[in-house]
């Protein structure tokens, strides 16, 4: 089973700092482009971050860049997204993701809320 298993959600204060993680099973998480989506209520998701395969691009929305890094730990087979310098417009579920061939998978989506 393909799977994608997200931890790490919860509130934080502004300015906090929050590490997501998504866990892959199923396939080496190494081997795939890797993205993180947030999702607001009343909006569609947008796309944060992802990492690549062959030489570990990232990149990142403008909205995060500078705050937010994501990495991979090869052992774990599982991808980070570290959130710093939390701000109130962070509050999203966040999502993890990764596409195969014509397949998307979705991690489960955990709820992220920064406020005071």
């Amino acid at each position: 089973q393909l799977q994608l298993a997200e931890s790490g959600g919860g509130l934080v204060q502004p300015g906090g700092s929050l590490r997501r993680s998504c866990a892959a099973s199923g396939f080496a998480a190494g081997c795939y482009v890797i993205g993180w989506f947030r999702q607001a209520p009343g909006k569609g998701r947008e796309a944060v971050s992802c990492i690549g395969t062959s030489d570990g691009r990232t990149n990142f929305a403008d909205s995060v860049k500078g705050r937010f890094t994501i990495s991979r730990d090869i052992a774990k087979n599982t991808v980070y997204l570290h959130m710093d310098n939390m701000k109130a417009e962070d509050t999203a579920v966040y999502f993890c993701q990764t596409r195969m061939s014509l397949t998307t998978y979705w991690g489960q989506g955990t709820q992220v809320t920064v406020s005071s």
